[in-house]
């Protein structure tokens, strides 16, 4: 019976232990464009992300630029997998964003020329906390694909 205690309580310490430790991904980013990969989407000519993360908040401001000029976004979600709506330059964006594990996954949709864009982003960082790797999946009615974005913090 002691043992079976004993277990239980380890077991709990373990899983709280766990589940506080979620990594912070707050910082300055800026893109490695030799280690992403955009398929078929044009790479921009440089990016940078602020990340305001103190959990469940997380703010991020996305700073790109390419041939059409720069282009700013502010997202703001909350981990806790609540939806939150964001107005970006292309248009509202609905989206959810939760822990799995210690990869915090975004699943979001916009509205663009009446065509549904559905995203699943997969966030991990680096265990030395030096890369945020972003893996985003697309879903847009031309068909799928994958974005690879990896950040280096500054």
């Amino acid at each position: 019976m002691m043992t079976r205690f004993l277990t239980m309580t380890a077991l709990l310490a373990l899983s709280t232990f766990a589940a506080a430790a979620k990594p912070n991904l707050s910082g300055e980013w800026k893109l490695n464009p030799a280690k992403s990969d955009f398929g078929p989407m044009p790479a921009p000519e440089k990016m940078t992300r602020k990340i305001d993360h103190n959990d469940p908040i997380l703010k991020s401001t996305t700073t790109q630029s390419g041939p059409s000029g720069e282009v700013k976004s502010e997202l703001s979600y909350t981990t806790d997998g609540k939806e939150s709506v964001n107005k970006t330059p292309r248009g509202e964006v609905k989206g959810t964003a939760k822990w799995e594990g210690e990869t915090l996954v975004i699943d979001s949709k916009r509205e663009v020329q009446g065509m549904e864009i559905t995203q699943h982003e997969m966030w991990t960082l680096s265990a030395d906390g030096k890369t945020l790797t972003v893996v985003n999946k697309l879903g847009t009615p031309q068909g799928d694909f994958e974005i690879k974005t990896v950040l280096e913090k500054q």
